[in-house]
């Protein structure tokens, strides 16, 4: 499945926090500051993440420099989250709306902060790369090693129990539900999910 233009998608969410703000008052400034503030998604993916993963050892502010640093370098990485929105939005009948998987949906930050770990994995800095897996871990139960390969258009149902190894390879296109582990053999050969397979 091919997946819209980012900034389709972008444009989609933005309507949406603009309608569910005039709908419900009481959440405007929420969606005021995860959404309607930033001017594209990356801005909001790196509010959003850093919010999520910041702890008194690393506070938002320096997760987010992280994060828009990640994505200065590697803007495909922004790409590969507008397609993971639009698969979770195809793909789960329980989500009617573009911004649900960006404001709500554990698997789907789960797998952004993997994006970034990977990146530090592949930059040399793999102990920051292993703290934002924990951190990922702590707060969303998902354990994804950051020298895993996935690709894009990934839907993580639930997410909870989800534990992917670090020889593990997720072609494009694939759905996870939860509590399936992949990979973490001990062995040095990759596992890899292709489109075709539901894990």
């Amino acid at each position: 499945m091919p997946c819209e233009e980012l900034d389709i998608v972008w444009n989609n969410i933005k309507a949406e926090a603009r309608a569910l703000a005039d709908c419900e008052p009481m959440l405007a400034s929420f969606y005021h500051a995860t959404l309607l503030k930033h001017e594209n998604l990356g801005s909001a993916l790196s509010y959003m993440l850093a919010n999520k993963l910041a702890s008194p050892i690393m506070p938002a502010i320096a997760i987010r420099e992280v994060v828009e640093e990640a994505y200065a370098a590697d803007p495909e990485m922004i790409a590969a989250a507008a397609c993971d929105i639009q698969a979770v939005r195809t793909r789960d009948p329980a989500v009617d709306k573009y911004s649900t998987p960006l404001l709500y949906l554990k698997g789907f930050h789960a797998l952004q902060a993997y994006r970034i770990g990977h990146w530090l994995w592949n930059q040399g800095r793999r102990a920051l790369a292993i703290f934002l897996q924990n951190q990922v871990s702590v707060s969303f139960q998902v354990d994804i090693h950051p020298a895993a390969n996935i690709g894009r258009g990934i839907m993580l149902d639930h997410a909870t129990g989800i534990v992917v190894g670090e020889t593990a390879v997720i072609e494009n296109d694939v759905s996870i539900l939860q509590s399936v582990t992949l990979g973490g053999t001990g062995k040095t050969s990759a596992i890899a999910i292709r489109k075709s397979a539901k894990a």
